[in-house]
C-alpha cells in the first residue's frame, strides 16, 4: 500500500496529536497520506466523521482512529468508494478496530508491506414504507433497530420473510443483526454470536413478552419485514427504526421496514493471526 487517508475521532485525539505522528512515520516511508480534518476548513460539516467526497478514488486504505463506532459510521459513509478500512482502537472494547495503541507502528509496517488480508463484511440496506410508499432508506453495517418511542410498554412487531408471514412479537423492540453486528446490541439482547465473514442475519427481540423469544437466524439473501402492529384499544403505537446506532426514522402502526443484503460490502482490513474464535474469547476475559 502506497496512498493513505486517514479519519479521526478528534475527541479520542486531541489535537491530532497520533494522527500527524503516524502521518509522519508513513511519509519517512516514502508513503503518502492525508489527513480529513486538514481538508475540512472549507467544508460545512454535516456528516458525523467521514466527507467521502473528500477521498481520492486512488487510496489504498481508509486508516480510523477511535472506537468501533468510529469506523462503523465510516464504513457506512465511503461503501460507495469501495476502499479498505483499517481500524485503530482509541476506544475501550473494539471488535472492528484491530490494532491497538501499543502495536500500531508494526502495522503500520505490514500495510506498507501488503502483510494483510481482506475480509467482505455484509451490509444490510433497510427502506421504511409509509402508506405504501417509500419514505426513508439507509445502509447498516452492524444493525437495524426498530425500538419503542416515548411511553413504556410494549409493541407488536410482525415478521414478514420472503413476503410470508412467520411471527409476532410482544417486545420493547426488535434487531435485525449482521454477523459484524452479532457482538453488539443483538448480543445483549441475548442473540447468537455468528462469524463475521458469514453470509446471515439475525432476528433478535428486546425483552419480548411472549414465550416465542428465541432469535431467528436467517440467509443473508433472504427480505424480512418488520411491521408495526395495532396497539391496545386500537391507540397508534410509535416506533423510531436506527441504522447503526445513529440514523433514526420515526415510524408508527401499519408503517413497516423493508430488510435486505445491501449490493455494498465493506471491506475490513485483517493484519493479525488471531482467529475469530480467540479475538471473542480474549475479548471475553477466558485467562484459560
Amino acid at each position: 500500500m502506497n496512498k493513505f487517508y486517514i479519519i479521526t475521532n478528534h475527541q479520542k485525539d486531541e489535537g491530532l496529536a497520533l494522527t500527524k505522528s503516524i502521518r509522519d512515520y508513513l511519509q519517512s516511508n516514502k508513503k503518502e497520506c492525508i489527513i480529513q480534518e486538514e481538508c475540512l476548513k472549507d467544508h460545512q460539516k454535516d456528516y458525523m466523521f467521514t466527507d467521502a467526497s473528500l477521498i481520492p478514488n486512488d487510496v489504498d486504505c481508509v486508516m480510523v482512529l477511535g472506537g468501533d463506532g468510529t469506523l462503523i459510521q465510516a464504513a457506512r459513509d465511503i461503501a460507495v468508494k469501495k476502499i479498505p478500512l483499517v481500524g485503530i482502537n482509541l476506544g475501550t472494547l473494539g471488535y472492528l478496530a484491530e490494532i491497538e495503541r501499543n502495536n500500531i507502528y508494526p502495522a503500520l509496517d505490514k500495510l506498507m508491506n501488503d502483510e494483510y488480508v481482506l475480509e467482505k463484511r455484509l451490509m444490510l440496506k433497510g427502506e421504511m414504507f409509509k402508506n405504501g410508499k417509500s419514505a426513508f432508506k439507509n445502509r447498516a453495517l452492524n444493525d437495524i433497530v426498530i425500538n419503542r418511542d416515548g411511553r413504556l410498554r410494549i409493541v407488536e412487531y410482525e415478521i414478514y420473510v420472503n413476503d410470508e408471514y412467520l411471527v409476532s412479537y410482544s417486545a420493547d423492540g426488535i434487531i435485525i443483526s449482521t454477523p459484524t453486528g452479532s457482538t453488539g446490541y443483538n448480543m445483549s439482547a441475548g442473540g447468537p454470536i455468528v462469524d463475521p465473514k458469514a453470509e446471515i442475519l439475525t432476528v433478535t427481540p428486546i425483552c419480548s413478552h411472549t414465550l416465542n423469544s428465541k432469535s431467528i437466524v436467517l440467509s443473508a439473501n433472504d427480505k424480512v419485514v418488520v411491521k408495526i402492529g395495532p396497539g391496545r384499544k386500537l391507540y397508534v403505537e410509535n416506533v423510531v427504526a436506527t441504522f447503526d446506532g445513529d440514523t433514526s426514522i420515526k415510524m408508527e402502526t401499519s408503517d413497516y421496514i423493508e430488510i435486505t443484503k445491501s449490493t455494498k460490502h465493506t471491506q475490513i482490513i485483517k493484519l493479525s493471526n488471531v482467529s475469530f474464535l480467540e479475538a471473542l474469547r480474549n475479548k471475553m476475559g477466558d485467562s484459560r
